[in-house]
């Protein structure tokens, strides 16, 4: 199992989360369906770090239309996924 820094996201022009990306890094980008596989399978683990070691899990939440990916809510907007730059 790997933990997965997050650093950007690949968008949709909605602004849905497509993928998840960490330039330079072998998996990236990680397409939004086989990251929630990972997640699910316990295969890998994704994450975002905001300065100072905050550590922002991102999770499966099944929504009215489909699985989607989130980090933990907490009273920052900063480790949001939809918040990361893009990645191409």
């Amino acid at each position: 199992m790997a933990d997965r820094e997050v650093r950007q996201t690949k968008k949709d022009k909605d602004g849905d989360i497509l993928a998840l990306c960490n330039a330079g890094n072998y998996w990236s980008p990680r397409a939004k369906q086989d990251a929630i596989n990972d997640i699910e399978s316990k295969a890998h683990t994704y994450y975002v770090m905001l300065p100072g070691g905050i550590r922002a899990n991102v999770h499966v939440v099944k929504g009215p239309y489909g699985k989607y990916l989130r980090t933990d809510k907490d009273t920052t907007s900063k480790n949001n996924l939809d918040d990361l730059p893009d990645c191409y």
